[in-house]
């Protein structure tokens, strides 16, 4: 084989959200485009999850852990970093509890741009953490929870050359929007139901915005109703107040003053949907739930949708739905990779036994 002529990269059908849904998003002829490939993450049909509803419901796992760094920051974080290259950016700046430090060091990696990263101290995953060190990022830590860690970066972005890349960027919605297109082109219609865990509330803002403007297009003939999950030591927007001391083990929802409050609650009104708070026991009792019985393994904080689904199952709201006719699709967005945070997996399953290396052995622990 002759190994003259210049090299071309192979013609793939798939190159990232915003190359595929360019037609809805904010873009010119002059956008460099930073992709990792990002989105195209895989609906999951959850067959026991389903059975716990009733026949006439079917339940999706919308697994944005397979997205390039491990969760759905990425969506947002392609259009923030080509925004920001476009407009000239050196360096962009964001506050984290880990995910979205993860995307934005790895994006900038891939765009040639500096990155900062302003974390709570001990507030952040290892895995989350190890990925933001690994892409060269500057990470600094303060003392403060994730809102004081906002409050700095969004002042620094206001007086220095850096550009803001958190969910107040209103790239990063245009970005994470494009995962409820994705939804929709799948089922050939929208979801009746839409569960996901609320943080700092640019997910469900975004999915909603996506939603809409689908419906405005007429790619899908309704709307669903957007069932967003706070951890209940983490809850101001179901308290109606922020909190100054937020407590949850599922680090990514651990937000006292979400940026995108007001969004959130236009969201869950728009659509007669609702914001509740499951506990950690449940949540990790949705966590343990999807890993053991649907092979699905997240981080905490996305175990959210599923510990609010099943709340809100065990308290009737879907009762009224039971004997109806009509199938019901629900889809549940599961945030992040389980192993953003490998300590509360490691924490919440038995060590394994050390035996003598004698198949005899195995075989008496594993009761074959």
């Amino acid at each position: 084989m002759s190994n003259s002529g210049k090299f071309k990269l192979p013609n793939k059908s798939y190159k990232g959200v915003i190359d595929r849904y360019k037609k809805y998003l904010p873009i010119t002829k002059c956008t460099p485009i930073i992709s990792l490939q990002e989105g195209d993450t895989p609906l999951i049909y959850a067959e026991k999850i389903s059975s716990f509803l009733g026949k006439n419901f079917k339940v999706f796992l919308k697994y944005e852990g397979l997205n390039p760094t491990g969760s759905f920051k990425d969506r947002g974080m392609t259009m923030a970093i080509s925004k920001a290259k476009e407009e000239g950016a050196k360096a962009v700046i964001c506050a984290s509890t880990g995910n979205t430090s993860a995307s934005a060091a790895a994006f900038s990696a891939k765009g040639n741009l500096k990155c900062i990263v302003v974390i709570p101290k001990g507030a952040i995953a290892l895995g989350k953490l190890a990925q933001a060190l690994i892409h060269k990022a500057v990470v600094i830590a303060v003392k403060g929870n994730f809102d004081d860690a906002l409050s700095v970066v969004r002042e620094i972005s206001d007086n220095y050359p850096v550009k803001l890349v958190n969910s107040i960027n209103p790239y990063r919605i245009e970005g994470q929007k494009t995962a409820a297109f994705e939804i929709c082109d799948y089922l050939k219609r929208a979801p009746d139901f839409h569960c996901l865990p609320v943080g700092n509330a640019g997910n469900i803002t975004a999915y909603w915005k996506g939603y809409k403007e689908y419906y405005a297009y007429k790619k899908i003939s309704s709307l669903p109703q957007m069932l967003g999950f706070q951890a209940k030591g983490s809850a101001p927007i179901v308290k109606g107040y922020p909190i100054a001391k937020p407590k949850t083990i599922a680090t990514a929802i651990k937000i006292g003053n979400p940026a995108s409050w007001k969004q959130a609650l236009g969201a869950k009104k728009e659509s007669k949907g609702l914001i509740n708070a499951v506990s950690d026991s449940q949540i990790l009792a949705a966590y343990k739930l999807l890993t053991e019985r649907e092979g699905v393994f997240v981080e905490p904080a996305s175990a959210a949708s599923i510990a609010g689904l099943l709340a809100l199952n065990r308290d009737g709201f879907f009762n009224k739905f039971k004997n109806n006719k009509k199938e019901f699709i629900i889809t549940c967005t599961l945030t992040g990779h389980g192993l953003k945070d490998p300590q509360i997996a490691i924490k919440s399953v038995k060590t394994p036994p050390l035996v003598s290396a004698k198949a005899e052995a195995v075989v008496k622990i594993a009761k074959i």
